[in-house]
């Protein structure tokens, strides 16, 4: 046996006959991690098998990075919530805060070293986790586009630890696995639990967030556990905003009925978010074992969106300029054949409410309407809706008599969103519009089934060969439901100008509903060994084969070398891919956003309809990926563990949507003679593309130190970022005879650089008995932001320090009380002083990667028992 790997590496390789090695994830982190000198029973915890799906490892015996989140850095934290509390733990993983910004307001994006969402697997005790129904059509143009799992439906009490491979992964786990992997591992006790109480609000007075969660675990039999755990929780929402100059002019000319703030920029509100997980095992005989784990989520958010001006709101008061340049008012004719004889040139002025002439001829003129009448001082809508999430795993593991281990299972997952906008209409309608629509639901299904084989083979070499490989097969749907017939209809008001479907967020029509799906089936196969002491080598290949696009296969190979005692080098070299969704392939949408030109409607369109052709769409291919990373593994005996890695990630044919372009009135009539009714309401299109392609590198640094001191131990963490992308070509299309860009330079700039190029958190965790003391200091580089996309010439958003503290103390044996401070010093970013008022009333850049809400404080409880 190897003299100088470590006792826990050895003990694992003597057991690996008996364990499940190809579905569980079980990998060790760098910012977790406790002292080298710490004995092996009290790292048990700490192993790792992300990366390789033979042999789990170490942390230091691993081939390539891997972090581990345990359950208790988790309680270390004010966040109640998940993606948050990831940010403060992994060096590359980023996530914002997502204000206006569409169904990111539901499900927050968040990247992992530099990529999209949905470059990033997520699993759950080692099984793919579903996607989420949301697609992100509005996401910082980084995320624009990512249709990927939705990791806030799992309760942070749940948790035994959280498992990250920083590295491609494409050959041994399939698609998705780009950026790396994220496994979420459960508890499985089958005795004890725990029960949470966090409640806290931001140091502006406002976001107040309350949770409860409780986890049990208990015997299933005498041979099994059943471990449940829920959570619940409330947040109400925040404003950082500004009044808009737009909203400020008509209050000062008299319009009394405007808003302070017309718009609010700030966290959703949470009304609810219920989440229940279970996790259970049985032992069926001395080699083999039963386990079933699943969940259940349901949230509903509402936030904001932006203010309509009740002087030129396209389709809503927007009746066109006169000869003089100025602003008329959108009048409609009630009496079904025009005899009203109401009046097109009535200029709006300072405050048309004041206008002798609306007040005469509409106002007081009951053939006449405009939307002043029912919305004087303009509407703001609010847009939100309910998330519901579920899954089942069921399978069974072992050993059979050759010493070959097996892992079969099956898995179903849904997630569910029934999109809600209130607080708006559909103008079409007229007077007779409701303010409240549910204008559609989307649902994505997705079923597998799995089975993985290990097996030792004896060789000529320092150890056995490890040989794991498998087969999979999994079915995908994405169904889009119509929304309630008056978010879509089109009104008797259309004619004459007026917007159909509710205004922000049309509802789907009954015409576009439907349900899409796929089948794949994939082949891996995957091995490892020592060749000599101090040298290990790994491959893996794969090959899987979709219904809709073809197959392809990918491949791995990792390798470790052992320099001394305490160095290590280690280093990987793979392609990947990502399958397009059946969401990006189908869907079709209508969103309401900022552009150059101001507000717009922009709808989205599958690639295959006839406009988004004409525009140049094609059917959708996968991403490809080339990457490797190398680094080196630094273990020292006075406790300090080190680790530094470089990666760098190739990826073709990125999919995204393209950026809005505008149509013309031709391409309105082709819409309409094909029964797009609502064409006319429509300013722009985009659609689903293989766009452009890109190359990100960077480095990842994460230490670990321990001390003894002040009278107590304090333990030191360091998790440290570089990341760099850019975008190397971009795609053109040949559009009317023209070779078209679907992607922009501000867009191509914010690919590059709306994440921090430099990130790096500095822990120290310092216990004295009873008492806990935690100190982070968190440093996120500049960034640049295409300020709500209106293409304004905003440079850099500033470097920003942030400083959270937490004081912990046990009451008794069974309960710690924690008080706490995210963001202590209540830091936020620069202020938008040149652009807060002149577009939409955003007091900070909003995708800061600190937030906008500046600092939180909270209380916490935890009962043990």
């Amino acid at each position: 046996m190897i003299a100088n790997q470590s006792k826990l590496a050895v003990s694992v390789r003597k057991i690996i006959a008996a364990t499940a090695t190809a579905g569980v994830m079980v990998s060790a982190p760098a910012l977790a991690q406790d002292s080298q000198s710490q004995n092996a029973d009290a790292s048990v915890e700490k192993i790792a098998v992300v990366g390789s799906r033979v042999a789990p490892r170490s942390i230091g015996d691993s081939a390539v990075p891997v972090d581990i989140i345990s359950a208790d850095e988790f309680k270390s934290q004010g966040s109640t919530d998940i993606t948050t509390m990831m940010q403060a733990a992994v060096p590359s993983f980023n996530v914002n805060d997502q204000p206006i910004n569409d169904a990111s307001t539901l499900v927050r994006p968040a990247n992992l070293r530099g990529l999209a969402p949905d470059h990033t697997l997520i699993l759950v005790n080692g099984k793919r986790r579903h996607r989420s129904a949301v697609i992100t059509f509005l996401g910082g143009q980084i995320s624009d586009g990512a249709q990927g799992p939705d990791i806030s439906t799992i309760p942070s009490i749940a948790l035994k630890q959280v498992e990250v491979l920083r590295d491609g992964a494409a050959a041994q786990y399939g698609s998705d696995a780009i950026a790396g992997v994220i496994n979420f591992a459960l508890k499985d006790d089958s005795e004890g639990g725990s029960l949470e109480f966090n409640t806290g609000q931001y140091f502006e007075g406002d976001g107040d967030a309350t949770q409860i969660a409780g986890n049990i675990g208990l015997p299933f039999t005498e041979r099994g556990f059943a471990n449940f755990s829920v959570e619940y929780r409330e947040s109400d929402p925040t404003s950082r905003s500004v009044q808009r100059d737009d909203a400020a002019a008509l209050i000062a000319a008299g319009n009394t009925f405007v808003a302070d703030p017309a718009q609010v920029w700030g966290s959703p509100e949470i009304k609810s978010d219920l989440k229940f997980f279970a996790n259970l095992g049985l032992e069926l005989s001395d080699s083999s074992e039963a386990y079933l784990f699943g969940n259940f989520a349901k949230r509903e958010v509402e936030g904001g969106f932006y203010f309509r001006n009740p002087h030129n709101r396209g389709g809503v008061n927007d009746g066109g300029t006169n000869d003089a340049g100025e602003q008329l008012l959108l009048v409609g004719d009630l009496t079904g054949d025009m005899s009203g004889n109401c009046p097109t040139d009535i200029a709006v002025g300072a405050n048309v409410l004041t206008n002798q002439r609306y007040l005469d001829e509409v106002a007081n003129n009951p053939d006449c309407f405009a939307f002043n009448e029912l919305l004087p001082g303009g509407f703001t809508p609010k847009f939100g809706g309910i998330v519901t999430d579920a899954s089942l795993a069921v399978g069974t593991k072992g050993e059979l008599d050759n010493g070959m281990t097996y892992d079969v299972s099956s898995y179903y997952g849904s997630n569910e969103i029934e999109y809600a906008i209130s607080n708006t209409i559909n103008p079409s309608l007229g007077p007779d519009t409701p303010r409240d629509f549910k204008p559609g639901t989307y649902i994505q299904e997705e079923a597998s089934f799995n089975i993985d084989l290990s097996q030792e083979i004896s060789v000529d070499f320092a150890e056995s060969l490890y040989v794991s490989g498998g087969f999979e097969y999994r079915y995908e749907s994405f169904e889009a439901i119509a929304g309630d017939p008056q978010s879509y209809e089109v009104g008797p008001l259309a004619s004459q100008g007026f917007g159909i479907g509710s205004n922000g967020f049309p509802g789907l029509a009954a015409r576009f509903q439907g349900k899409n799906s796929r089948n794949s089936m994939g082949l891996y196969l995957d091995s490892e060994a020592y060749i000599t002491d101090d040298f290990m080598i790994g491959a893996a290949i794969r090959y899987e084969d979709f219904t809709d696009f073809g197959n392809t296969t990918k491949g791995k190979i990792s390798a470790r070398y052992q320099m001394s005692d305490t160095l290590a080098v280690r280093g990987a070299i793979a392609t990947g891919f990502k399958a397009p969704t059946i969401g990006q392939s189908n869907v079709r949408n209508v969103t309401t956003a900022f552009s150059p030109a101001g507000l717009v409607d922009r709808a989205t369109l599958p690639p295959s309809d006839p406009i988004a052709i004409q525009k140049g769409a094609t059917p959708l291919q996968p991403e490809e990926s080339t990457s490797y990373s190398f680094g080196i593994v630094g273990e020292f005996d006075n406790g300090l563990f080190v680790t530094v890695d470089y990666f760098n990630i190739e990826v073709e044919d990125r999919i995204s949507t393209t950026s809005g372009i505008q149509l013309t009135d031709a391409d309105i009539t082709a819409l309409l003679a094909q029964g797009v009714t609502d064409a006319s309401s429509f300013s722009e299109v985009s659609f689903f593309t293989n766009d452009f392609a890109t190359s990100t590198q960077g480095i990842d640094v994460v230490a670990n130190y321990s001390a003894e001191m002040l009278g107590g131990e304090t333990l030191f963490s360091l998790a440290a970022n570089w990341t760099d992308t850019e975008v190397d070509d971009v795609k053109t299309f040949n559009v009317g005879g023209e070779q078209v860009q679907n992607i922009s330079a501000t867009r191509i700039r914010m690919i590059e650089d709306n994440l921090p190029e430099y990130r790096y958190s500095l822990t120290a965790n310092h216990t004295n008995g009873d008492l806990r003391a935690l100190v982070r200091l968190n440093y996120f580089g500049e960034v640049f932001e295409d300020h709500i996309d209106a293409g304004l010439p905003i440079e850099e958003v500033s470097a920003e320090y942030t400083v959270d503290v937490e004081l912990g103390y046990n009451v008794t044996e069974a309960l710690t009380l924690t008080v706490g401070a995210r963001n202590a010093f209540d830091n936020t970013p620069d202020e938008n002083t040149l652009y807060d008022t002149e577009v939409a009333g955003s007091q900070y850049p909003t995708t800061s990667p600190i937030g906008i809400n500046g600092g939180f404080y909270y209380l916490k409880g935890v009962y043990t028992f």
